[in-house]
């Protein structure tokens, strides 16, 4: 029997050394941070709302596209998956729900924050906070969820107190630690911008902690992250705003010199690892399995004589 995903993110966690973690937003992506060779990948709410709707992380997504494109990235890859899972969706009945989804969608831990609804990416400004009290109920019902359908399942309580009109370490750290009371495994801090206050969480926070290194906060180095004992850390939007910028150039480039611009592409990356398409997502696989399960007739009508991909 395979080990649940949640069971050997835990296991990762046990390592004691900061746990890398990179954003996706779709399965390709997922599929080229574990060739990278990360231990595992986090689902970027940013990421899956620019994707999938063209639109900013403003509480625009649902609860079922989310999830839907968690369980699309968990399929896609063996490494644990660290689902965003925005406020839960409502209130703590409706986080119950959630949690229930995202355990059946096979991801490995979500993180809830304790934004209100609609929520807002937590490096904009503009952002309002539930009580604690609401929090404290809704990571509670969490809990109890995941204790009945998958114990090892991680639920990381983001706090954002910090980056709200007016707001400061002190009740994040009040609230952190009350959420860790209330059920969550780990706290992610969000909006923290300095080094110092990651240094103060880190000291007085009772749990361990998840780093978001982007926004308005500071790119430490992941050996400091480790001397400070941070337990995750996440780089949620490099991968999209990298491949944006590339799609941004070559779009511009084939709108100007039309083929000549496909001929550059094709003998820049000729050589390239993710140059053969077939090959990256796995058409080589498909034809041992047409060639195992199809009857032979079938295999060679398919292939004898034909053109174009060779595996």
């Amino acid at each position: 029997m395979r080990q649940r995903k949640s069971t050997i993110l835990r296991q990762l966690l046990k390592q004691k050394t900061t746990l890398v973690k990179p954003g996706t937003f779709n399965a390709i992506s997922a599929l080229m941070v574990e060739k990278a060779g990360f231990s595992c990948c986090g689902v970027s709410g940013y990421g899956v709302s620019a994707t999938l709707l063209g639109k900013p992380d403003a509480g625009l997504l649902t609860l079922n596209e989310l999830v839907m494109v968690s369980r699309y990235i968990v399929n896609a890859v063996n490494i644990p998956v660290i689902a965003d899972a925005d406020t839960g969706f409502g209130n703590a009945i409706n986080v119950m729900r959630t949690v229930e989804d995202f355990i059946g969608a096979g991801v490995a831990a979500i993180h809830i924050e304790d934004q209100v609804s609609p929520k807002r990416c937590g490096h904009v400004a503009g952002k309002q906070i539930v009580s604690c009290e609401e929090m404290v109920g809704k990571l509670k019902a969490a809990d109890k969820v995941r204790s009945e359908l998958d114990p090892d399942f991680v639920l990381i309580a983001r706090c954002d107190a910090r980056g709200v009109s007016g707001g400061s370490v002190d009740e994040l750290i009040l609230r952190a630690n009350a959420y860790l009371e209330a059920g969550a495994d780990m706290i992610f801090p969000e909006a923290l911008v300095s080094e110092a206050e990651l240094e103060r969480c880190a000291r007085e926070i009772k749990g361990p902690l998840h780093f978001n290194r982007t926004g308005v906060s500071p790119r430490l180095a992941l050996t400091r992250l480790n001397e400070l004992g941070i337990a995750m850390v996440s780089n949620a939007t490099g991968i999209l705003r990298t491949g944006l910028v590339q799609m941004w150039d070559y779009v511009h480039e084939f709108a100007q010199d039309d083929i000549e611009a496909v001929k550059r592409f094709e003998a820049r990356t000729q050589n390239h690892p993710a140059g053969n398409l077939h090959e990256l997502i796995g058409f080589s696989q498909i034809k041992k399995w047409e060639e195992a399960y199809l009857p032979v007739a079938e295999v060679l009508a398919k292939y004898e004589g034909s053109v174009g991909f060779q595996p």
